[in-house]
């Protein structure tokens, strides 16, 4: 099954029309305010339109779900973390869900859940959020965004242009590298080597199985853009002209608005002077 990171649906909706430029400002915006906000409501504002936004740029909706996967994971391993490291104390206010390992210091708290939970939404966000732009916008126009907002590096002598290549190409060789590593593994899986079952280390050394192949594969297939692009012409220190520039238009102006206050929101649910918010919206806070 083909991953959604990183791959382009040229389809024709309104997330496809917004300016890539736009798009990409937007991207940085949502990623930062998600490891700003601590409340879960705010969370909950953030994700719900882009789950939306999601939906209508892919026209689908279970690639909603196989991107929780990579979270969930991730998630799993910090609350054990969270549980070992947030010590029960007498003079802590954790609140003791369940005794863990026998040891009253060691506990399922109230507290290393909501870590956790705030962890995998804004890791669900910063994936969802990436996907959404990588597969609205094309690989071309991704590339004139990065060197557009690049551009006052230029007068430092930085070359954006080359910077703005290998960004893009590194992005779309994510979902190249997820079809690789799964036909390796098919193939290894073929030949007896088991992925699944086993102690540790054995697990470890059946996936130097992948993992070599994996980074061999990828060497020879830069290899090959690299001849297809020098085959084609392609100069990086040439002066480059462009078809077609990018304008700002009403869409993307609309969607500007939406989204400024959408964060203006979410940036006055953070601060305690604004008492507009229902009296419930505070219990929905959690610490970092």
């Amino acid at each position: 099954m083909k991953s959604p990171i990183g791959r382009y649906y040229p389809h024709e909706t309104i997330i496809h029309k917004i300016d890539p430029r736009l798009k990409l400002i937007i991207n940085i915006i949502y990623i930062v305010l998600t490891f700003i906000v601590n409340y879960f409501v705010s969370l909950a504002v953030l994700l719900v339109p882009l789950m939306i936004a999601f939906v209508i740029g892919s026209r689908k909706i279970y690639p909603l779900f196989r991107l929780m996967i990579m979270p969930l994971i991730i998630g799993f391993f910090i609350l054990f973390v969270n549980i070992y490291t947030m010590k029960l104390k007498p003079d802590s206010d954790y609140t003791r869900i369940i005794p863990w390992g026998g040891h009253s210091e060691y506990a399922l708290t109230l507290e290393a859940l909501a870590r956790t939970g705030a962890l995998i939404i804004r890791i669900y966000i910063m994936i969802m959020v990436t996907s959404l732009l990588l597969i609205t916008t094309k690989p071309i126009l991704l590339t004139k965004a990065l060197e557009d907002l690049m551009f006052p590096f230029k007068l430092l002598f930085i070359p954006t242009h080359i910077i703005a290549m290998i960004i893009s190409i590194a992005l779309r060789f994510i979902p190249t590298l997820f079809e690789e590593a799964q036909r390796i593994m098919k193939a290894q899986a073929s030949r007896g080597v088991d992925f699944k079952n086993g102690k540790i280390k054995e697990k470890v050394k059946s996936f130097t199985t992948l993992i070599i192949p994996l980074f061999v594969t990828s060497f020879a297939k830069a290899e090959d853009l690299s001849n297809a692009m020098e085959t084609r012409g392609y100069d990086p220190y040439a002066k480059r002209t462009r078809y077609r520039k990018l304008r700002i238009g009403w869409l993307d102006i609309l969607f500007f608005i939406l989204i400024v206050g959408l964060i203006l929101f979410v940036a006055f649910s953070q601060s305690a002077k604004y008492d507009f918010l229902p009296f419930w919206y505070k219990f929905t806070y959690f610490k970092y």
